[in-house]
């Protein structure tokens, strides 16, 4: 194998005098240059930021896929930068299942036909959480992972250079503070056989090592000092830019929110149209109602009372939530935001009310009405 022993050597000592120095200060046995406030308050919204962006990615994922199975899935196509194949979702599984077993049970029998009804519909449900979920991913779970794993691994690595610096300062002032300290005692402390020349000699000798042993320490002092500097200026301006991806997450936010918001319109409007598919469908089983004689009521004697009046609950108001096509004579087409009448009669099925506009008159589904105090 190939490789430099010196600095092999080397890399082990420096690895080992900080692990010295780091024990010492968390001892207390050695003292600490702390970091600038400013840097020490963008450190700390640094942390902050990466554990609340984990936790929000984690349940985003959580909230988009709940099956943990197809999360390590994606994890693994993703962190092999291949395509995901296409799932199809539960909601257009669901309707698959109701289409076949309307084959199976006859298209044309009212069961059967209410399966390819409701089947079709979630199916399009089912359509509209799949886009949902790629326009999710791509507008808001992908910028968070690329935070995570491009600008905070790239913050990581330059924090940890910059605590590196720090011990290597440290390891500078300790090791200043030693020589001068040493080279105090020796100056407090003459060697009183100076008299004899070879004794001079060596004390003067020492006295010249330490000198230069100081002189050398402030040296690497001051290397250390620019190099800390250095570093530190370069991590501040990294951490500064968290500012600028708090603005680019809350982008990514409005996104979410906006891509949520449209696909609950979509599945509200489909489960509108399903409700007037069902109602229309209910409405054709029960068949066409018997012709009214001359003279008789408007409405035809669909109602279980041959009058339509108020009856013992009383009359209240209502607004209208949804637009309402009547299928026959016997109903009343209604208008989204309109207010009418309404009242029941005895015997009246509970999901119609009998509704009056003006002096039009006829049945209403209760579920299109907000009845108003």
């Amino acid at each position: 194998m190939d490789f430099n022993v010196k600095k092999l050597a080397s890399d082990a000592g420096v690895f080992f005098t900080r692990a010295v120095q780091f024990t010492e200060e968390k001892l207390g046995q050695a003292e600490k240059t702390e970091l600038d406030p400013h840097l020490e308050n963008l450190l700390a919204k640094a942390d902050s930021t990466k554990n609340w962006t984990e936790k929000i990615l984690r349940q985003t994922e959580v909230l988009l896929q709940p099956n943990p199975s197809a999360r390590i899935e994606e994890y693994i196509y993703d962190k092999l930068d291949r395509k995901l194949p296409s799932r199809t979702t539960n909601a257009e599984l669901l309707g698959q299942f109701m289409l076949d077993a309307a084959k199976e049970f006859g298209a044309d029998t009212p069961y059967g036909t209410t399966l390819i009804t409701v089947g079709e519909y979630q199916r399009k449900l089912g359509g509209a959480e799949r886009e949902f979920l790629h326009t999710a991913a791509v507008t808001f779970l992908s910028p968070l992972r690329n935070f995570l794993e491009g600008d905070w691994r790239t913050i990581s690595k330059e924090r940890r250079l910059l605590e590196n610096r720090r011990l290597d300062l440290d390891i500078c002032k300790a090791r200043l503070k030693k020589a001068k300290q040493a080279e105090a005692k020796a100056a407090a402390t003459p060697d009183f056989q100076e008299t004899r020349p070879r004794n001079y000699v060596l004390s003067a000798s020492a006295s010249a090592l330490l000198s230069e042993e100081v002189d050398k320490a402030e040296l690497e002092l001051r290397v250390a000092q620019t190099e800390f500097d250095r570093q530190a200026e370069v991590t501040r301006l990294l951490l500064e830019g968290i500012s600028s991806t708090h603005l680019n997450h809350l982008r990514c936010l409005q996104d979410f929110a906006e891509a949520q918001a449209t696909y609950f319109a979509q599945c509200h409007h489909y489960m509108q149209d399903l409700q007037r598919e069902l109602n229309r469908c209910a409405n054709s089983a029960v068949g066409p109602p018997p012709p009214s004689g001359a003279g008789s009521d408007p409405v035809p004697t669909a109602f279980p009372s041959g009058r339509l009046s108020p009856g013992a609950s009383g009359s209240r108001k209502a607004k209208v939530l949804y637009d309402y096509d009547a299928h026959d004579t016997s109903e009343l087409s209604l208008l989204a935001d309109e207010v009418i009448t309404v009242y029941t009669v005895p015997g009246m099925d509970p999901d119609w009310l009998v509704g009056e506009r003006g002096n039009e008159k006829g049945k209403v589904p209760v579920t299109y009405l907000e009845l108003l105090s």
